[in-house]
């Protein structure tokens, strides 16, 4: 494990980096357009094709994301908890530094509008942050385990209840915007929604913790690999009597 957090902390500070900046540009961008407040009709009005580079710039985000996330990991599983772990604390980060910067937001129920793509995600910062602590914690488990040649991962039923909370939580996110869709681009830009399905989100992020609930689990229970499992396999010995991940 310990030869894993060097590994760790410079995707983590490389996201911190990341999410000054993403907050700085969001500040700049929302004094420009008048709109430090998001929580307001038309959040980024299309003044100067603003709106098709906001867009752009929220693809070229998440693609910076996976590309620490590939350069962190070593095979598909801790490539995949790179990205999860960068995406995690750059978010964290972001709210944190534009709460810094202020005047927004002032507390963790203010409203932000989170993405663009494919339609306007709108919640609380609590919600996004939530999974974003999620991300973090199971991109750190994977990464810190993942060289002492056992499988970290979670198993597959985990997977499927994460994938199914996801959907969920995308549709509490966008909800007003998949209500509007039959009106048109014009109706879904210029809705303000005035209530979040915290119905619908909070069993959504239960069933998104499944994975790193499960990884938890089994190192409370002694069942991750440590550095004396690695240290057995690369000296030929044999492995402790409780077995890793599944």
């Amino acid at each position: 494990m310990k030869r894993n957090l060097p590994r760790v902390l410079w995707v983590v500070l490389f996201a911190t980096a990341m999410a000054w900046m993403e907050a700085a540009t969001v500040i700049y961008l929302r004094t420009l357009v008048g709109r430090l407040e998001p929580y307001q009709i038309d959040p980024l009005p299309l003044n100067w094709r603003l709106g098709a580079v906001e867009v752009i710039r929220e693809a070229a985000t998440l693609l910076m994301l996976t590309a620490v996330g590939w350069l962190a990991g070593r095979d598909r599983p801790t490539r995949f908890a790179g990205w999860a772990l960068a995406f995690g604390i750059w978010d964290l980060g972001y709210y944190l530094f534009l709460a810094l910067i202020g005047p927004w937001p002032r507390s963790v129920w203010d409203w932000d509008i989170l993405f663009l793509i494919p339609l306007p995600w709108w919640g609380p910062v609590l919600a996004p942050v939530s999974i974003a602590a999620l991300m973090a914690a199971g991109g750190t488990l994977v990464l810190l385990y993942s060289d002492s040649g056992c499988p970290v991962w979670p198993g597959r039923r985990a997977w499927r209840w994460s994938w199914i909370g996801a959907g969920l939580g995308l549709a509490a996110f966008m909800a007003d915007a998949l209500v509007r869709l039959p009106q048109g681009g014009e109706a879904i830009r210029t809705a303000l929604p005035d209530r979040f399905a915290w119905w619908l989100f909070l069993p959504a992020w239960l069933l998104m913790a499944a994975p790193v609930g499960e990884l938890w689990l089994r190192l409370r229970s002694g069942a991750l690999p440590t550095e004396a499992v690695a240290a057995a396999q690369q000296s030929g010995g044999g492995l402790p009597s409780h077995s890793p991940i599944e």
